[in-house]
């Protein structure tokens, strides 16, 4: 999932949000020693985005899609798949939670501002890029997501294959359309059980 995705999933506290947005900047092991400094809730949001991303990648729907994808974008597909991810959920937002995107994007925003302190430093200026060009309203327009293939293709080589992913999202959209709508409930449920598992009973997500 992109970064719309993880922020939705993180309920309502700022620590968890912080840790699940920045959690792909956070490499390797959580030992004692490397979280010791962490609060409770910004390293339960560091696992849950761990969580996330096992979970979707494991998922037969979101397998079933990604072999599709891999014919016309076999080694970008798993990236292109989330951008396509967020670009339904912006679109049918409030079918899955109970306010509308521009809502929600502008509180996610706040969050990010107030807590830029936990965000890694290799990752702070595309934070920064993120609120200055409102990425997350614009996963819900075509050109929008465009964008963001053109600019993962400019930022790394490897990710050069991903431009024009867009065209496919075109040709076959119902048939990506129907597989978000079947898998995100599910990832919903399992994200809210993770953060309760994580947390304490009385933890309101």
């Amino acid at each position: 999932m992109n970064f719309l995705a993880h922020l939705a999933l993180s309920g309502n506290r700022e620590g968890i949000v912080m840790g699940n947005y920045t959690g792909d900047f956070i490499k390797g092991k959580l030992t004692p020693v490397r979280t010791s400094s962490w609060s409770d809730e910004y390293r339960v949001g560091v696992e849950l985005h761990r969580f996330i991303d096992t979970f979707t990648d494991t998922h037969p729907t979101v397998l079933q899609a990604k072999r599709i994808l891999a014919k016309t974008h076999p080694k970008v597909a798993g990236v292109a798949l989330d951008i396509y991810f967020d670009y339904f959920l912006a679109n049918h937002f409030s079918e899955y939670y109970p306010e509308e995107l521009s809502q929600f994007v502008s509180r996610a925003y706040a969050t990010i501002l107030r807590n830029k302190i936990v965000i890694p430093a290799a990752m702070l200026p595309m934070a920064e890029a993120m609120i200055r060009h409102d990425w997350l309203n614009h996963y819900k327009t075509i050109p929008g997501i465009q964008r963001s293939f053109d600019g993962l293709s400019r930022r790394f080589h490897f990710m050069a294959a991903i431009r024009g992913a867009e065209n496919e999202l075109l040709r076959n959209e119902t048939l990506y359309e129907d597989c978000f709508m079947e898998f995100y409930p599910s990832l919903q449920v399992a994200s809210t059980e993770f953060i309760q598992g994580a947390m304490l009973p009385t933890l309101d997500v």
